[in-house]
């Protein structure tokens, strides 16, 4: 079978020392760009508040014809036995590997590459029975084992889970087949092991650590490392904040600021992540940043703002660890085939701990937030090249070249 990303994770051209592994990141060619789609499939996630008015389709979820091959490089592939490409995105939020089943019967499965065991030669039967409950109903499905490849890296007997039912529109329309989780182990479902753990059980990482650089345009869209850290992909030093708790990549958010605006924040974390494009954070505190950059709701839910005044909009900034990120109006403004729409998106997130915050990478990434909680996401991570330690339980951040 084959994995990629939301974005199609093929080999870079070079060869690296043994035990890192470069992948250089492509963008799936969108059909649509549909921010409410994006919340909607967070509060299924997070299991949060989510209100949008009901979407048509509009060619959404629509199936590409997928290259095996671009520029002469192979692109990324789980082998299976059977050349059927499941294009997974990364998300460091959760922990398991999952792809849709042909057992599958789901509207969202009909939409979307399926795995099939029988054609594959290295498939191995386990049949556990697996669920992960989402805020629009359960992932359902069954635990099977094959081997996993991840550009140059071959993971053998990988547990993974078959979903033979998927949950609402956004798993539906959504741009990915599965979900290639690369959270801590604590919040494995059945207690599966990670292909990120099994990578360094196996002795496949010089280090236990992977990182991802977002590209800033469709001929560049980054590039992720396993085992190791790509020096020319920042400048300047690498920061490292603490994980605040072993389950997502959580740390410390002390504040934030908007413009001259400061809210100090206490017990909030950050959940760094990879899947979305939007910053999602309470709906009260959303409504105020959207009122103040002057954005109005559409027909459609979204707040769009008159793209002749991103350039003077206030910057955002969020503190890890007494250090400023700072977002400008163009990061956390998102140009969707030339209308300027807010990523600010109101979503009420209840967890032991507080409120959570998303806020996210401009179609790859997001990072998490929490509270509280918040969550920046590719928004975020266009801007700072990120590391994710777990010798060091921490993450790292740094200006992206």
């Amino acid at each position: 079978m084959i994995f990629h990303t939301p974005l199609v994770l093929a080999l870079l051209p070079f060869a690296n020392a043994a035990g890192v592994h470069k992948l250089k990141l492509r963008k799936l060619p969108p059909t649509s760009n549909n921010p409410a789609l994006e919340g909607a499939y967070l509060a299924g996630k997070y299991g949060a508040s989510f209100q949008s008015p009901l979407m048509g389709v509009g060619g959404t979820g629509r199936r590409l014809d997928r290259p095996t091959f671009e520029g002469g490089e192979p692109l990324l592939w789980t082998q299976g036995g059977h050349n059927v490409p499941l294009s997974n995105f990364m998300n460091a939020q959760s922990s398991n590997l999952w792809v849709p089943s042909v057992q599958c019967t789901s509207i969202a499965c009909f939409l979307h590459a399926k795995y099939d065991s029988s054609q594959s030669s290295t498939y191995k039967a386990n049949g556990s029975e697996f669920s992960i409950q989402y805020g629009s109903g359960s992932m359902e499905g069954f635990v099977s084992q094959d081997v996993l490849t991840i550009g140059d890296l071959k993971i053998p007997a990988q547990d993974f889970a078959e979903a033979t039912k998927e949950p609402g529109l956004a798993f539906a329309f959504g741009k990915f087949d599965g979900i290639l989780g690369l959270g801590y182990d604590t919040i494995s479902v059945n207690h599966i092991t990670p292909p990120f753990y099994s990578m360094i059980n196996r002795g496949l990482l010089d280090e236990p650590v992977f990182s991802f650089r977002l590209g800033s345009s469709d001929r560049d869209g980054g590039e992720a490392v396993f085992g190791g850290i790509d020096h020319n992909a920042y400048s300047g030093k690498i920061t490292y904040v603490p994980v605040r708790r072993k389950a997502y990549w959580e740390v410390e958010l002390e504040k934030v600021s908007f413009g001259d605006d400061v809210l100090e924040l206490e017990n909030t974390g950050a959940a760094i992540d990879t899947g979305t494009s939007l910053i999602a954070l309470p709906t009260d505190i959303a409504e105020m940043l959207n009122t103040q950059i002057g954005a109005k709701k559409s027909w459609n839910g979204q707040y769009q703002v008159d793209c002749s005044k991103v350039p003077n909009l206030p910057e955002l900034s969020f503190y890890f660890d007494g250090q400023a990120y700072p977002l400008k109006g163009s990061d956390y403004i998102l140009d969707v085939q030339g209308t300027c729409i807010s990523a600010f998106t109101g979503l009420d997130i209840n967890l032991p701990g507080g409120s959570l915050w998303i806020i996210g990478q401009q179609r790859f990434s997001y990072i998490v937030l929490f509270s509280d909680f918040k969550f920046p996401g590719d928004v975020f991570l266009r801007r700072y090249f990120t590391v994710y330690d777990l010798g060091r339980h921490a993450v790292g951040f740094a200006n992206a070249a």
